[in-house]
């Protein structure tokens, strides 16, 4: 499984965005799908996780009614969308997929990352 994130911007406090991950292989909905982030000197964090089928889905405290992960898998694609954004989401946004779910960074397959920097 090959992953490409997009969609990362400058946006000021309170805005939204929308992530969106492109993913190659004919098999994608069988696959977990995940959202993490990384801010400079910090470790890659847990955002939000969605099975295969769309049906299950967990965001981390902090980001819970604001952001939302969501698929398509008609085109292979993850989203996250991202509302009231706060400066404390600044971080480089990366996609990753297995085939079990976790809230650590032990996916087998990563996308290249995108920017988000939300100013105050």
């Amino acid at each position: 499984v090959q992953l490409q994130a997009s969609g990362g911007g400058l946006v000021q406090a309170g805005g939204s965005l929308r992530l969106s991950c492109a993913a190659s292989g004919d098999t994608f909905s069988t696959y977990w799908a995940a959202w993490f982030r990384q801010s400079p000197g910090k470790e890659r964090e847990f955002v939000a996780f969605i099975s295969g089928n769309g049906g299950n889905a967990l965001h981390r405290n902090s980001v819970k009614g604001r952001f939302t992960i969501s698929r398509d898998n008609a085109k292979n694609e993850v989203y996250l969308q991202m509302n009231t954004l706060k400066p404390e989401d600044t971080a480089v946004y990366y996609c990753a997929a297995d085939v079990k779910p976790a809230t650590t960074p032990q996916y087998s397959y990563w996308g290249q990352g995108t920017q988000v920097t939300v100013s105050s």
